[in-house]
This record gives C-alpha cells, structure tokens and sequence, in this order.
C-alpha cells in the first residue's frame, strides 16, 4: 500500500496545481463561469483540462499540498488562473455595460425579466446582448481559445515560480477600458435620442399646447430600437476585435515572465 502511495503522489502532485489553475479560471472566465453552468459540469471539465496538462507540471518540482508551501502554491495558482479568467471576463462585460446604457436612454430601464445567467434581474437589451455575446464566444471558439491560453500559462508561470505584480496591475488598468469601449459603441445610440429629444423640444415650444412628453417617449423609444438594430450588426465585429485586445494583452505579460 505504501508502494502504491509513493507512485501516486507524484501524479496527485502534478495534478492537483493544474487543476486550481484551471478551476480558478472556469469560476471567472465569460460564459462558462456564468451561473446558468452547473458547477458539476465546471468541476468536470476543469478535471479533465488538468489531466491533458500533466505533462506541462510533471518536471515541476514536488510540493507537499499539505504544507504551508503548498497552501501557499495553491493561493497562486488560484490568483494566476483568476486574473486570466477575469480578463477574458472583459470582452462580455462591455456588452453588458453597452446593454444597460442602451436601455436607459431609450426608455427601457423600467422592463426589466429575470436573469438566468447572472442569477438576478436585468434589463431586456442587456440580456439580448449577452445572449447574442453567448452565441459569438462559442462561434469563434472562444472555450478553445480560453484552454491554449491556461496551458501556455504553465509555460510563463511555473508552478512555485510566483508571478509578475504587473500582471495585476494590468489587468486592473484595463477595468477603464471596458467603460470606454462601451460609451464608444453606445456614442451612436445616445446621440440620435438626444436628437429626437431635442427636436421634441423645440416642437413643445412651438405647440405648447400639444401632449408632446407621451408621444416623445414612444418616439425615442421606436427610434432608439431602429439605431440599436443598425449598431448590433458590427457587435460580433466589435467582439472579436476586442477579445484580440485581450489576447495581445495577455500573451505581452507571458513574454514579460518569460523573460
């Protein structure tokens, strides 16, 4: 019994540091860290990611899970695959911020429907467009895209090798970007009802005695559906060329490990 210990904690070793990574990057990374997948099927498929990199951490030097090396080794392989995740992570959420600012400027803040993917409400626009973000992530292999990139990872971060605080950084610094990525696709949509809204205006001061608010908001909201089905046409375009922005930030910081 103790022979087949000594032959199965090498494997236990090698296995137990790229399952952490990749679990932390499952629980974090877009669609498959959503609430709608079961974390079964999370667990699942991160087991067996870290059963096709064994081979990446098997000339890893051995490291007792137990000890307080390997508490800490744990900690940052949970950090390192989070942030990977996390970055991944903001491809999605410009279109959900692009959702939610389309929504009130319409008129459509107030329709709000229970959101299965985030585990709480939300608005009509914003679950369309993460619907539609859903469809592109699979469509342009995303998942696969996501598993290169947490095997490669093993590569610029090895295991007991610690990593770069500017990979933090970096990613922190990106937060602002997401906001900025998702005023410019929403610039478009906000400028055209804010023209109608001041045409209103000065058609109120003309006819003031016409009802002008009611019909205005109907208006705004017919038009503002008419520029939201033009914008989404360049969504998957957007997509792409952002998630490519991510890609090039993420493989900048694994030259940078690399040294």
């Amino acid at each position: 019994m103790e022979s087949i210990m000594l032959q199965l904690l090498p494997l236990l070793n090698a296995w137990w540091w790229p399952f952490v990574r990749v679990m932390a990057m499952m629980a974090s990374a877009p669609v498959l860290g959503e609430a709608m997948v079961p974390v079964t099927v999370r667990v699942l498929a991160s087991l067996v990611l870290s059963i096709l990199m064994l081979p990446l951490t098997t000339s890893a030097a051995p490291i007792d899970p137990i000890s307080l090396h390997g508490v800490a080794a744990t900690i940052e392989q949970a950090v390192i695959g989070g942030v990977l995740g996390l970055a991944f992570h903001f491809a999605t959420s410009v279109m959900m911020v692009l959702g939610y600012v389309v929504s009130s400027q319409i008129g459509f803040s107030m329709a709000v429907m229970n959101d299965p993917i985030n585990g709480q409400s939300s608005d009509v626009v914003s679950a369309l467009l993460t619907m539609l973000t859903i469809v592109i992530f699979f469509a342009v292999d995303g998942h696969l895209v996501i598993a290169g990139v947490i095997g490669a990872s093993f590569k610029a971060w090895p295991l007991g090798g610690g990593y770069h605080p500017l990979l933090l950084q970096t990613v922190a610094w990106n937060v602002a970007w997401v906001f900025a990525a998702a005023m410019l696709l929403a610039v478009p949509i906000v400028f055209a009802t804010i023209v109608v809204q001041i045409g209103f205006g000065f058609l109120n001061r003309v006819a003031p005695t016409l009802n002008l608010f009611s019909l205005g908001f109907s208006v705004v909201t017919v038009f503002g559906l008419f520029m939201l089905a033009q914008v989404v046409r360049f969504i998957p375009g957007h997509y792409i060329r952002i998630s490519g922005q991510v890609l090039d930030m993420i493989e900048t910081q694994m030259r940078v490990a690399h040294g």
